[in-house]
């Protein structure tokens, strides 16, 4: 996958790249990412990117010409490039998202800033507008740096193998259940006896119903969408309501 950061502030870009999963994925070709910076296109003598409003209003926008310019250097080679523009009122960003970007080959990330870009540019050029929560930070350098990590760790080849990501909190629907790890009494405090038995089906068991424990106390709006799913089946449906009564027994009869 190829990944053009379109950006006034490429240096901000140079810790994630080389550091941990994704610097092992551009050390093996599977990624590529490219920070380019916007000014460089700027035909202004001060290499000026931003100008003032129509219609008056405060703040600066991002002008259209060295977007453009710097869009259309990009696409002449690349045809197919998905171009993203991050910003606050695009549309929230998930795991489900994640995974269609993750398939394309091509990957433009617009980050914007000050009050934005100019219309034109996403009339012409934008194929997704995206934000990542709703809350206004000063660029959308963060946000890229969120969608590239959370794109290229479901990219096959990645991760050190490739089911590593089918558990974790958003893939399956649920949150994720507590892990541990030795020494299995540390201070008086145990890790749980099911999670030493050997015995995986019960661990399975446990696993899914604390996904499910947590994901009631922190996010129940998921458990809702899980519902309305289309890839789970009703017989899966029926069996995650028990397990969700069940749960919602054991957590009742503490209070």
């Amino acid at each position: 996958m190829n990944i053009d950061i379109l950006t006034l502030f490429p240096e901000m870009f140079n810790s994630i790249m080389g550091e941990s999963i994704i610097g092992r994925a551009r050390n093996k070709g599977i990624i590529k990412i490219n920070p380019i910076n916007i000014r460089d296109f700027s035909k202004n003598k001060h290499n000026r990117v931003d100008d003032y409003p129509y219609g008056g209003g405060s703040g600066m926008v991002l002008m259209n010409q060295p977007l453009f310019d710097a869009l259309k250097s990009i696409t002449q080679n690349r045809k197919n490039s998905r171009i993203v523009y991050l910003t606050p009122k695009g549309k929230t960003y998930n795991q489900k998202i994640a995974k269609v970007l993750s398939n394309e080959e091509n990957l433009v990330l617009l980050c914007g800033h000050y009050e934005g870009i100019d219309q034109r540019i996403i009339d012409e050029w934008v194929t997704d507008e995206i934000s990542i929560g709703d809350y206004v930070l000063t660029g959308g350098e963060l946000p890229a740096m969120v969608l590239i990590d959370s794109i290229a760790r479901l990219i096959p080849g990645v991760l050190g193998k490739s089911e590593s990501f089918i558990d974790e909190s958003f893939y399956s629907g649920l949150l994720e259940y507590p892990h541990y790890t030795r020494p299995s009494n540390y201070k008086g405090r145990k890790v749980p006896e099911i999670l030493l038995s050997g015995n995986h089906k019960l661990i399975d068991e446990w696993r899914t119903k604390e996904s499910i424990r947590i994901t009631i106390e922190r996010r129940p709006d998921l458990i809702a969408k899980l519902f309305k799913r289309d890839d789970i089946s009703m017989k899966e449906k029926v069996k995650l309501k028990k397990m969700i009564n069940e749960v919602i027994k054991i957590s009742n009869s503490k209070v």
